[in-house]
């Protein structure tokens, strides 16, 4: 007969494989001035998966958080925070979550954030949206990470 609490244990570790992973809670913050230069988002790049909560937290004012509405994954929910509020996205679907702040998106504040392994035809048309110019700098540098 096998010992009780080596069973129990076994129960316990079946039981916890079995539970699907947590949700992460991710924060960027909105900045002024940081590591990539005047207004970003810290980071610019993340990744997520399925199910992680994204908090955009305005370190500094004068800020929102909102996604790029031509760059999203089919059938995802678009986003759009308040000035000086924190944001909240969580990424439900696999793809691609362009992010913009809209008073200072044409002074290239953007990131980006990857939920899943993107598929080619994803980062291809993410790079075929159409951004203000410093914004389509920045946004290049960020694709070139998504893999």
């Amino acid at each position: 007969m096998r010992h009780p609490i080596v069973m129990a244990a076994a129960a316990l570790m079946a039981a916890a494989s079995a539970m699907p992973a947590q949700a992460r809670e991710i924060v960027v913050h909105m900045k002024n001035q940081g590591a990539e230069g005047a207004m970003v988002f810290e980071p610019s790049f993340v990744k997520a998966a399925p199910g992680d909560v994204i908090r955009f937290k305005p370190t500094d004012p004068s800020h929102n958080a909102e996604t790029i509405s031509t760059m999203l994954p089919a059938g995802a929910s678009p986003m759009k925070g308040m000035m000086n509020k924190e944001a909240v996205l969580t990424v439900a679907k696999p793809g691609l979550y362009g992010i913009k702040c809209m008073p200072h998106y044409s002074m290239g504040m953007v990131a980006l954030i990857q939920v899943g392994k993107p598929a080619a035809p994803d980062i291809a048309a993410a790079r075929a949206v159409k951004l203000p110019p410093f914004a389509a700098k920045r946004m290049i540098v960020l694709l070139n990470k998504a893999r």
